[in-house]
């Protein structure tokens, strides 16, 4: 397992890093992929004889938060959202009363916007003057708080962290990620975006935080569903959903501290 993880890792990391540094269509065209195969896994993990959301709906809400972003910026979101949401409860009339018609409606809209905005603020984020810098330590910052928390925890830890939820998880682990992960982020947050230790502290907790959580958030639909990944398309990771879960908490909140920041600093 560890040693599929590690090589999946030295295939995807460059991909990734490359998109990023790229920006523009690029990262465009990447974050409309990885929330393409996001939106598919989830739809798929949550459907079964109760549960029917939309893909089409779903991944319809995905696509219209990456138009919204740069390069395109289409501004659809506050118009094309109320309309699908409109449209996807119409379409459950065809469904003629089935059971869990309207958890599924509100499932279909609830994971396009779980996953959609996210990676429109990573796009929003890159066009920031250092946006490149924020994304990077970001990702650098979740990887590492995720890494830590699972070395650390596989090997010493004991004592289990909301175990209903995710039962591998330690807060031995748990707090190696979040001090292993702030530790590396004030640093660079220092040196490389040149901001105020405060500011660079602030920011490292909440990308430590957002990171456990995030991971935490995902583990939830899998145990509502009774299922250890969201696909098994990345050997030793799962899915894309498993890959990504972290962030989709971490970029939003690290887009509103990067604007706080260029604003306030």
């Amino acid at each position: 397992m560890l040693g599929k993880r590690l090589l999946s890792a030295v295939v995807l990391i460059p991909i990734v890093v490359a998109a990023v540094y790229l920006g523009g269509y690029p990262l465009w065209v990447f974050g409309l992929v990885v929330g393409f195969l996001a939106g598919y896994e989830y739809v798929k993990l949550l459907t079964n004889h109760k549960l029917n959301p939309s893909w089409l709906f779903t991944l319809s809400i995905i696509i219209l938060f990456v138009l919204d972003s740069p390069p395109l910026e289409l501004h659809m979101v506050s118009w094309g959202m109320p309309l699908i949401t409109l449209a996807a409860l119409a379409a459950e009339i065809n469904h003629h009363n089935r059971e869990g018609s309207l958890y599924s409606w509100a499932l279909a809209i609830a994971g396009g916007i779980y996953i959609g905005f996210p990676i429109g603020t990573i796009l929003k984020l890159r066009m920031f003057d250092q946006g490149l810098y924020w994304i990077l330590i970001a990702l650098a910052g979740t990887w590492i708080c995720d890494s830590a928390a699972y070395f650390v925890g596989s090997r010493w830890g004991k004592r289990r962290f909301f175990p209903a939820i995710s039962p591998k998880k330690t807060w031995e682990g748990a707090w190696a990620g979040i001090i292993v992960g702030s530790m590396s982020i004030i640093p660079f947050a220092i040196l490389v975006l040149k901001l105020a230790w405060w500011w660079a502290a602030i920011a490292a907790l909440v990308i430590v935080v957002a990171s456990t959580f995030g991971d935490l958030a995902e583990s939830v639909i899998k145990r509502q569903m009774n299922v250890k990944d969201s696909s098994n398309l990345i050997p030793g990771h799962g899915g894309v959903l498993d890959r990504i879960d972290s962030l989709l908490y971490v970029m939003p909140l690290v887009y509103l501290i990067a604007s706080l920041v260029k604003y306030l600093a």
